[in-house]
C-alpha cells in the first residue's frame, strides 16, 4: 500500500515560531513512516518557505529549496523552485503544525482551501473565531457557556484613557489574537492598566481586558468530529505564583518555574465530567473540527468558565494536549492517525 504524502508545515511568522518548531519535532518523532511519506516545509520568521529534511536544529540552513503551496488545484500541493524551474510535489494531506498568527487564525487554512488540499484541524471560520478571544467569548455566551466578564479596547483608544467600564480589579490584559501568554499582564490597580495595555499592543492592536476568575485552571483535549468526539483526561495547572507561561520560559523541557500540570486533574469525579462536557459544548459551539484544546476555570462553587480555545495546540514534549490524550490511552502517533483520517474523510470541513 502506497504511503500517504503528507506535508508538515511548521515555523511561521508569529511570536510562537519557536514553539511551532518544537511541536513539529515531536510530530516527526512520532510519525509512522510506514504509513506516511513526509515533506517538511519550514516557514522562517521572516516568512520564507523552505523545503527541508525536517524540523531539526539547523533546518533553516538545510532548507535550500524555495517552496510554495500552489493555489492551482490541479497541482494539489507544492511548487518547488530548483535551478530556475518549478517542479511539483503532489500532497495527499497537510498537517499545519503552526501556532498563533498566520498559522492558527484561519490564514493558512484559507490558503489550503484555495489549493484544494485536505488539512488537519479546524476550518477557516472556526480557526479565526477561536483566535479572537472576544469573538469566541461572544459566541460561547450565546450558547449558554460561561465566560469571564470582559471588554475590548480598539487601536484608536490611548492606553492612558482606557476605562474598565464596570469591570473589577484585578484584571488580565491580553492581546485579543495571540497565544502562549505572550503580551499578557495582570493589573491589580488603575495605575498598572496603561502599561498592561501597552504590553498587549506589542502583539495585537486589539486588546482584551477580562476580570480575573478565581478558580483552578483546567483543560481538556478534544479530538475528532461530531458525533464521534474523543476527549482526553482533564488536566489541572497548579500555580505557585503568577500565571501559566511555560512556552516563554528558558528551559521548559526541564519543567516550569511556577507551574505543574497534573494529569488526571486532582478534582472530584463530577467536576471532571462537567469539564469534559463543557469542553465538548465549546468545541461544538465554536465550530471546531479535527482537534483543539479547551482551557477553562473550575470555580469553587463547581461551575466552569471558558478561558480560551487552541485550534492547533502545542505538541511539544511538555505540552498539555499530548499528555491529556496519552493519559486517556491515545499516544501522539494515534492522535496523528485519527486527525489525518478525519481530514481525508472531509469531516472537518
Amino acid at each position: 500500500m502506497a504511503r500517504l504524502k503528507i506535508g508538515i508545515i511548521f515555523g511561521g511568522c508569529s511570536e510562537e515560531h519557536h514553539v511551532s518548531v518544537k511541536s513539529a519535532r515531536e510530530v516527526a518523532r512520532n510519525l509512522d513512516l510506514e504509513k506516511y511519506e513526509p515533506f517538511y516545509v519550514g516557514i522562517t520568521e521572516s516568512g520564507a518557505w523552505k523545503l527541508c529534511e525536517g524540523p531539526g536544529p539547523n533546518w533553516e540552513k538545510s532548507g535550500r529549496r524555495t517552496v510554495v503551496l500552489s493555489p492551482d488545484r490541479s497541482v494539489h500541493g507544492l511548487l518547488v523552485l530548483e535551478q530556475g524551474r518549478y517542479g511539483t510535489i503532489r500532497l495527499d494531506v497537510v498537517l499545519p503544525v503552526l501556532h498563533g498568527r498566520l498559522g492558527e487564525d484561519g490564514a493558512m487554512q484559507g490558503l489550503l482551501e484555495l489549493a484544494g488540499v485536505p488539512y488537519v484541524g479546524c476550518d477557516v471560520q472556526s480557526s479565526a473565531l477561536c483566535m479572537d478571544k472576544s469573538l469566541a467569548y461572544t459566541v460561547a455566551r450565546s450558547a449558554g457557556i460561561a465566560t469571564p466578564n470582559f471588554r475590548t479596547v480598539t487601536a484608536d483608544v490611548k492606553a492612558e484613557d482606557v476605562d474598565l467600564d464596570g469591570l473589577s480589579y484585578p484584571v488580565f490584559v491580553k492581546p485579543a489574537r495571540s497565544g502562549s501568554s505572550f503580551g499578557v499582564s495582570k493589573a491589580s490597580r488603575k495605575e498598572e492598566l496603561p502599561g498592561a495595555v501597552a504590553t498587549a499592543r506589542q502583539y495585537d492592536a486589539k486588546v482584551l481586558i477580562e476580570e480575573a476568575v478565581v478558580g483552578a485552571e483546567v483543560g481538556c483535549a478534544v479530538l475528532g468530529d461530531d458525533p464521534d468526539l474523543i476527549v482526553g483526561e482533564v488536566d489541572h495547572i497548579a500555580l505557585s505564583h503568577g500565571f501559566f507561561r511555560i512556552h516563554q520560559e528558558d528551559e521548559p523541557e526541564s519543567g516550569s518555574e511556577n507551574s505543574t500540570a497534573i494529569v488526571p486533574a486532582d478534582i472530584p469525579a463530577e467536576s471532571r465530567t462537567l469539564v469534559r462536557n463543557t469542553a465538548k459544548a465549546v468545541y461544538r459551539a465554536l465550530g471546531c473540527g479535527g482537534l483543539a484544546r479547551v482551557d477553562m476555570f473550575l470555580k469553587g462553587d463547581g461551575t466552569v468558565v471558558l478561558n480560551e480555545v487552541n485550534t492547533f495546540p502545542g505538541m511539544t514534549s511538555y505540552s498539555r494536549y499530548p499528555r491529556m490524550m496519552a493519559a486517556a490511552g491515545l499516544p501522539i502517533s494515534e492522535v496523528i492517525d485519527r486527525a489525518v483520517s478525519s481530514a481525508l474523510a472531509g469531516k472537518s470541513r
